[in-house]
């Protein structure tokens, strides 16, 4: 078994074609009734369950360990829970952070306790971990340790930004992908025999791929609601049109995760750099329209502001955080005349990337160069020991230097030469930080320290 706290990425998807879905209770969902029995009926995420791969080397070990399942909705994250608890003969408890709290956990923790006694293992698994704020996720620690209990979290946020560290050291961290076409056009073969829908043309079945967006569970939700439909009007065939009018809105022009959204996201940010509000005014208008997410616009305008204007115009940054911030506030349609507000301003406003490039120079640098040693003179010195180490010695304060610049001073390690990463440019605000900089060099190199 691979070592606990390992991350494990790459692949393609996941879902199943169980051969015994169809003796499911019919009234169950067809997501349920389609969910994977047995690891051999899981299709996909073969990073991780194929031969010799770390999930299935887990299943193989006869020993369960605590892990977390990263990925987006409907990849199979809660399958793999289910699964590991039949494989292991597991008392399978299952908490939703949505809705659960410490009641919930304690209720789990005794739960396990009686398992144990009878000599059975248990699993919690917690549906949207991220969702627990840190004490909640500090009380499943003393159990992982113990061993009462093997904790299995599943999050569609990345866990080392929303799991505590002391609850992520103590598990692995597999990765789940989408589904890829092929998987999800397996999925509706498979929906189709089990749930007695008529044929669907070749046209209807992509564009239901493009709108599952990799996600098994929306699109098996959306064709359980077509095998309703169908049935009441009797059809021999799902066409195209038909879809279109059956699901209207729900169905977009394109597929969110696809090369068309990316497309589309970058023609947005070239007409905003280029300058150009009216195109991209129109490209916003297209993804909303395509049904992305208003809230990822707003954090591409933020990069945006970041990015493209810079320190031309720093206003641009703000408005786009306030342009984020107006969206939560009111949702949509009415924040969205905010964002289109901010993409316009964006698009007038003078461009600079020289921060942009100044930090990417600055990463090259770091990378290649080293950890060299900070100088003596800008060494904290809090003791008395560090004072006769010289730490802080001939430091020269800045607020006590005539217009508060310490002119010759040296502010990066011995033996490198000046960096020169930040070149403004001559537009907006950077042409008087230029002039700055310009008379900030021409005084250091009146009175260079030796």
């Amino acid at each position: 078994m691979r070592p606990l706290g390992r991350v494990y990425t790459a692949g393609s998807a996941l879902f199943s074609l169980p051969v015994s879905a169809a003796a499911s209770p019919s009234h169950q969902p067809l997501a349920e009734r389609l969910r994977p029995r047995h690891l051999s009926e899981v299709i996909g995420q073969q990073h991780l369950l194929g031969d010799g791969m770390p999930l299935r080397i887990a299943f193989e070990s006869g020993q369960p360990h605590s892990c977390i399942l990263w990925g987006p909705p409907g990849v199979g994250k809660t399958t793999i829970a289910r699964l590991m608890a039949d494989a292991f003969d597991a008392q399978f408890i299952s908490i939703s952070a949505v809705l659960g709290g410490v009641k919930d956990i304690r209720e789990a923790v005794e739960q396990a306790q009686v398992a144990l006694g009878q000599g059975r293992r248990t699993i919690v698994f917690v549906d949207e971990v991220h969702r627990f704020n840190k004490s909640q996720q500090d009380a499943f620690l003393a159990h992982v340790e113990s061993g009462l209990f093997t904790f299995i979290g599943a999050t569609t946020e990345n866990p080392s930004f929303e799991v505590n560290s002391a609850l992520l050291s103590r598990a692995a961290v597999y990765v789940l992908q989408p589904l890829d076409t092929e998987d999800l056009k397996l999925i509706v073969a498979r929906a189709q025999a089990d749930a007695a829908l008529p044929a669907i043309d070749s046209i209807a079945v992509d564009r239901l791929v493009a709108y599952a967006d990799g996600d098994a569970r929306r699109l098996l939700n959306t064709l359980e609601t077509l095998a309703v439909a169908a049935r009441q009007e009797r059809l021999e065939q799902v066409t195209d049109v038909w879809l279109l009018k059956v699901l209207g809105e729900r169905l977009r022009r394109y597929d969110k995760g696809g090369e068309q959204f990316y497309d589309t996201i970058s023609a947005l940010h070239k007409s905003v750099r280029g300058s150009d509000p009216n195109a991209a005014l129109y490209w916003l208008v297209r993804m909303l329209d395509g049904g992305a997410d208003p809230r990822y616009l707003a954090r591409r305008l933020i990069r945006m502001a970041s990015e493209d204007i810079g320190l031309a115009d720093p206003r641009a940054l703000r408005l786009a955080l306030d342009a984020a911030e107006v969206y939560e506030r009111l949702g949509s349609p009415e924040g969205e005349l905010t964002l289109a507000e901010c993409v316009v301003y964006l698009a007038v406003a003078p461009k600079s990337n020289a921060v942009y490039k100044a930090f990417n120079e600055a990463r090259a640098l770091v990378k290649k160069d080293g950890s060299r040693p900070v100088p003596l003179h800008l060494r904290n010195a809090p003791t008395r020991l560090m004072k006769q180490l010289d730490y802080g010695k001939d430091y020269r304060y800045a607020h006590d230097e005539p217009d508060a610049f310490a002119a010759g001073e040296r502010y990066v390690p011995d033996g490198l030469p000046e960096p020169d990463f930040y070149r403004p440019v001559e537009r907006g605000l950077e042409i008087r930080i230029a002039e700055k900089m310009r008379a900030l060099k021409a005084q250091n190199q009146k009175k260079q320290v030796p």
